[in-house]
């Protein structure tokens, strides 16, 4: 999922004063609720959590933004009331293009993602500790700091897989800000690929791979995935459970014979039927199901 960037373009940062109980069913929601791309940074100050959300919103979808308050105030409501807590409360304003990139920055800090694997922002210095590996990072316009279940969940899969087996190449499918391509490279595969759709997301992937100087390993282009021909050893896609389905024979066409396939971004439930018999017709296996929160992760091996 990318940040997209609209004419006369602003952004609407909602702030959520709840119940810490509250804030991952609150987090999902919200990615939820709207098309365009969402970044969330939570504020935890003792006994009441505060949620950041920023909207991507040009001046002229104000019916939209009405829309998406009223959804988000009554789901609140509701919520409060199933888990019996206070009803969280809601503050929201219009922040302008250039006023955006400060104003969440500061929610943005250096954190461990899985042990052992920092992601260091660029404008926060991070020294790293005995037997540490540091991502640095700027998004950029593209969604994808690292903070999701999701994206914890896939790289502690594809740190697994990749434990121990040399010449590995990796695709990466919806890099976004390219945090999975990057961290295969530093879990030692031999070549990856990460691709997108999002010329902004491209181009925060390029940038972030030259900080961490893994272009010799990773390369990050916007081929369209059924134009490639090559199988990889491992393929990793933490999208969506709609465009996993439509992906799936070229994730399969895409992967080597007893090569792995990493899917993450599928809500607990439905989907993992869903996603589980849909890969399995592809001549797919289960080895393995994660899962964080309200999220799930696969690994599945072809053949």
């Amino acid at each position: 999922m990318t940040l997209l960037q609209s004419q006369d373009h602003r952004w609407l940062k909602v702030s959520i004063a709840t119940d810490p109980i509250l804030i991952n069913a609150i987090e999902d929601f919200l990615v939820g609720i709207t098309g365009s791309g969402v970044e969330l940074a939570v504020d935890q100050p003792g006994d009441e959590a505060t949620i950041n959300v920023w909207f991507d919103k040009s001046q002229k979808e104000q019916a939209e933004t009405d829309i998406i308050l009223q959804q988000l105030s009554a789901y609140l409501r509701e919520l409060s009331e199933i888990f019996e807590v206070a009803a969280p409360s809601i503050e929201s304003t219009f922040i302008e293009d250039e006023d955006w990139s400060a104003t969440w920055k500061v929610h943005f800090k250096p954190f461990a993602i899985i042990p052992g694997l920092i992601i260091a922002p660029t404008w926060e210095p991070y020294d790293a500790r005995e037997q540490e590996q540091v991502i640095i990072m700027d998004p950029g316009m593209a969604f994808g700091t690292g903070h999701h279940a999701t994206t914890s969940l896939s790289l502690q899969l594809l740190q697994e897989t990749l434990a121990g087996r040399a010449n590995s190449s990796v695709l990466d499918v919806g890099t976004g800000t390219g945090i999975l391509g990057m961290a295969a490279a530093l879990f030692g595969a031999s070549r990856v690929l990460a691709i997108d759709n999002d010329p902004e997301a491209v181009n925060a992937a390029r940038e972030n791979c030259a900080r961490n100087n893994l272009q010799r390993i990773m390369t990050v282009e916007a081929t369209p995935l059924a134009s490639l021909s090559t199988p990889f050893s491992l393929v990793i896609a933490n999208i969506v459970h709609d465009v996993l389905l439509e992906l799936a024979p070229d994730l399969g066409r895409l992967t080597a014979d007893n090569g792995q396939l990493i899917l993450s971004g599928i809500l607990t439930g439905p989907q993992v039927t869903s996603i589980i018999s849909c890969f399995t017709n592809v001549g797919f296996s289960l080895n393995r199901q994660e899962q964080k929160k309200e999220w799930t992760a696969f690994l599945f091996t072809k053949g």
